[in-house]
């Protein structure tokens, strides 16, 4: 059995990434007023964030149409025997019920829909995993259950400069406690049960980005191995700086450097930091 590997934009993998370990990709879309983006195809982060300083506000985003997923299937049935498609968490957006009613529209390919119920780079891990599994052969099946492995010891916490656009957007959930006092915080969130929730209050920016790294740190097993990433919304040197500290603390810790592309950007805002890891062995 042959099996092709989709992702969506907010993976955020670079397209050289993406064309090495033949993993295919749906963009979501980002809208400026009248004008429809398409994720790291028509624009890419740099843009985006020039374009948000220029126009003074965020966009808004939109998920793949059902015609677009159906035709990449129906694309990919002439040459393999079945799909594993991997998205961003089903509780902040509705791309991954979309893949599911796209699969069972097309008969010609066996389709498995896996929610990374998480985004960004940790989705992008799923993607690359499954890539290299299904290089090798293995069955969607098997692919599958590796990644429900994986979901086990993924973890992933951020902060935002501003939480009101995750606010506006509907993304953020159980913040009552922080409605009250949005500009007066920094705090840490995290995904639970495919959702952003509020992890911890901290007041400043510093003392967030401390937090995550120390949550972090003490979840790292000397014995084990891990794959880990730094994600950032505009803020490149500060993000190489802390993946420098964090590399040279943990030998046992492989550490990638991505970014909060337009769509996760347009609900964070500039100025978000992320980190996330898994255990890999």
């Amino acid at each position: 059995m042959k099996t092709a590997v989709i992702t969506d934009s907010t993976a955020y993998l670079p397209k050289n990434i993406r064309n090495a370990h033949h993993i295919h990709m749906i963009p979501l879309n980002v809208i400026f007023g009248h004008e429809s983006y398409q994720e790291e195809i028509d624009i890419n982060a740099d843009d985006f964030y020039d374009m948000v300083k220029e126009g003074g506000e965020l966009p808004k985003t939109s998920q793949p149409s059902i015609g677009i997923m159906t035709e990449k299937l129906e694309e990919l049935a002439q040459e393999y025997d079945a799909v594993v498609s991997i998205h961003l968490s089903s509780g902040i957006s509705g791309t991954y019920q979309a893949m599911v009613t796209a699969g069972e529209m097309v008969e010609e390919i066996e389709v498995r829909v896996f929610d990374s119920e998480i985004s960004c780079h940790m989705q992008g891990f799923y993607a690359l995993e499954a890539a290299d599994l299904a290089d090798n052969g293995a069955t969607p099946d098997q692919i599958i259950s590796r990644l429900n492995e994986m979901k086990e010891s993924m973890n992933a916490y951020f902060m935002v400069d501003d939480l009101t656009h995750l606010h506006r957007g509907g993304r953020l959930n159980g913040a009552q406690a922080f409605v009250g006092s949005l500009l007066q915080v920094k705090p840490v969130l995290h995904f639970v049960d495919t959702k952003i929730v509020p992890f911890e209050k901290i007041r400043t920016r510093k003392k967030a980005i401390k937090r995550i790294t120390s949550i972090f740190e003490d979840s790292i097993d000397e014995n084990g191995q891990y794959n880990a990433c730094l994600i950032h919304a505009n803020r490149p040197d500060e993000a190489a700086q802390i993946k420098k500290e964090l590399e040279q603390e943990f030998s046992n810790v492989e550490i990638t450097l991505s970014y909060f592309g337009s769509v996760i950007g347009t609900h964070l805002g500039e100025g978000a930091i992320g980190l996330g890891w898994y255990r890999r062995s």
